[in-house]
């Protein structure tokens, strides 16, 4: 199940990186007041409520992760699957292009995961 944790974890990193992207303070400060319960406001305000959210969730996720597998091995795994998500969803929702030189490391990447999980003794 710690596994299963690890890519949940990875899956909040990347919503979390992506709220981020769109987490602008600037907008949110030079709203007024009154704005912020109003379409406009809700639209500035839900990136920094997907940052709280997503890093909260990938901290909870992460530390139940790392009562089972050794630290740098699910480090290693939570970062690498991360970045495949981010990918992923890049691909799928900002219509980025996928190249083969990127394809074959991210398969790299998705070797060293499974290799990580087939060696680890534990979980």
């Amino acid at each position: 199940m710690a596994w299963i944790y690890i890519l949940i974890a990875a899956l909040f990193e990347s919503a979390w990186t992506f709220s981020l992207k769109f987490l602008s303070f600037k907008d949110i400060k030079s709203l007024p007041l009154h704005k912020y319960l109003e379409m406009e406001g809700i639209l500035k305000i839900i990136p920094l409520l997907g940052y709280i959210v997503f890093g909260i969730g990938n901290i909870y996720f992460f530390s139940i992760a790392l009562k089972t597998i050794p630290t740098a091995t699910a480090m290693a795994v939570w970062t690498a699957s991360a970045l495949i998500f981010i990918k992923i969803a890049e691909i799928l929702f900002f219509h980025e292009k996928l190249n083969w030189s990127e394809a074959f490391f991210l398969m790299l990447i998705t070797v060293g995961i499974v290799g990580l999980k087939v060696v680890s003794g534990k979980a």
